[in-house]
């Protein structure tokens, strides 16, 4: 392979990037192939715990749809706490990633390559939840992208089925600056991220490893009641926000939000819901 096609194209003015088809020129094979160093599997499963599979669990999920698949962390644990994982990416050298490290663990990936916009394109079956991981969501830089993806989970999922999606804390970043100890999510130790420009249209990073090389990603800094509407508005009745994975927390703490929004009312939820109305 050529370095020029192992060369992130961001064009001439790196911070003018700010459109939601760019992903596939920032995740080239050598960032890919780096990963798994940025996430550290075995921290990242020790810091979030249980705390998805038992998510699903309690909502009586058995059939997932991971759309942000990456090297295919999530995927991996799903399957092996057993639940029935499809696994769907945009990026080509993702799943390709995936699967080589599925197979490593045991497992055959079923992967699909799709971008969300248009997901029920190429994926034809109903799931009992849809999981959006690793801030992958704030690749998307229009409000119409947003929709149109959130709408494309919303038909995924059965009647009653979740969607979990996460984000950083970009209310954060932009309100307070910059600060993570990397404690979940990018566990590890020697990779060196921090955003290099945030505005309120662009957050980029810069990604740092141990051999000197330099990636960067290009992404939107959702707000997180910004996100939060937009679900409800998309058709999603509640919506419970975790901050790194607690249900408790100062807004200005965590480095990541889990959002896990309902397709449908609860019992409990549709009583109170008279009781408001009476």
């Amino acid at each position: 392979m050529s370095s020029t096609m192992d060369k992130q194209n961001f064009g001439d003015e790196t911070i003018d990037i700010r459109h939601s088809d760019n992903y596939a020129q920032e995740y080239i094979e050598g960032f890919v192939e780096k990963w798994d160093d940025l996430i550290d599997w075995d921290r990242r499963a020790t810091s979030e715990s249980d705390f998805f599979i038992n998510v699903l669990k309690e909502h009586g999920a058995k059939r997932v749809l991971d759309v942000a698949t990456g090297t295919g962390f999530h995927s991996v644990r799903l399957l092996e706490a057993g639940f029935e994982v499809v696994s769907a990416d945009g990026s080509a050298h993702m799943l390709a990633k995936a699967f080589e490290n599925g197979l490593k663990r045991g497992h055959i990936l079923r992967t699909i390559q799709a971008d969300w916009r248009w997901l029920n394109r190429d994926v034809h079956a109903l799931y009992d939840a849809v999981i959006c991981l690793g801030n992958s969501f704030t690749h998307l830089f229009s409000e119409r992208d947003r929709r149109k993806a959130l709408a494309e989970f919303y038909a995924t999922l059965r009647h009653d089925g979740i969607l979990i999606l996460d984000q950083r804390n970009y209310d954060a970043i932009m309100d307070h600056g910059y600060s993570s100890d990397h404690e979940y999510y990018y566990c590890g130790d020697d990779v060196k991220v921090a955003p290099e420009h945030v505005d309120d249209g662009l957050a980029r990073f810069r990604y740092q490893f141990p051999d000197k090389s330099v990636y960067h990603l290009n992404m939107f800094p959702l707000r997180k009641e910004y996100t939060r509407r937009l679900m409800r508005e998309v058709g999603f009745q509640t919506i419970d926000t975790y901050g790194d994975f607690q249900e408790t927390y100062r807004e200005h703490e965590p480095d990541f939000f889990i959002h896990v929004a309902k397709k449908t009312y609860s019992d409990e939820e549709i009583d109170e819901s008279k009781e408001t109305s009476k």
